[in-house]
């Protein structure tokens, strides 16, 4: 993809995948977090849709990748979740790289997660967490019409992504 990253993003180890420390802004009614900003993120990954899910302590999703979408996820609590990444892209510069990363809560970013980039996390905390997802593809397509773009590894015993 040799997407140019803005200085500001924090680059994985992997190429192309960017990780976001989320701020927030608080006050005697609570708080704020901005999860997306258009001027932060580059054009490529821009979102066109979104959603919450929460999961379960001990639980994991993944591992998939995707061959065209990439993903926006935001892990900002409220329980902490490990991120695995792994570069299943043969033409990157970070090919068969792994990175993993304590996340949420106590750690809240977001992470860009290009196409070709096999990717799961786990819930490692005491209580149910949630994850925001702003993706620059839309599921299934425009309404929903056309194939999922997922590479699901997870039921494969012969897969090379394992999540401890």
């Amino acid at each position: 993809m040799n997407v140019v990253l803005p200085k500001y993003l924090e680059r994985g180890v992997i190429a192309d995948v960017a990780w976001i420390p989320l701020k927030f802004f608080t006050d005697a009614r609570g708080w704020l977090v901005e999860l997306f900003r258009n001027d932060l993120i580059p054009p490529p990954f821009h979102p066109v849709m979104a959603y919450v899910s929460m999961t379960q302590p001990g639980v994991v999703r993944g591992p998939h990748e995707h061959r065209d979408q990439a993903d926006y996820f935001c892990f900002l609590g409220p329980s902490t979740f490990r991120v695995y990444l792994w570069d299943a892209r043969p033409n990157s510069a970070s090919f068969g790289t792994r990175e993993v990363r304590e996340v949420g809560e106590n750690a809240p970013f977001a992470v860009i997660v290009p196409p070709g980039v096999v990717h799961a996390y786990k819930n490692i905390g005491t209580t149910a967490g949630w994850v925001f997802n702003a993706a620059n593809r839309l599921y299934g397509g425009w309404l929903k019409q056309e194939p999922v773009d997922e590479i699901r590894h997870e039921n494969d015993p012969n897969s090379p992504y394992r999540v401890e």
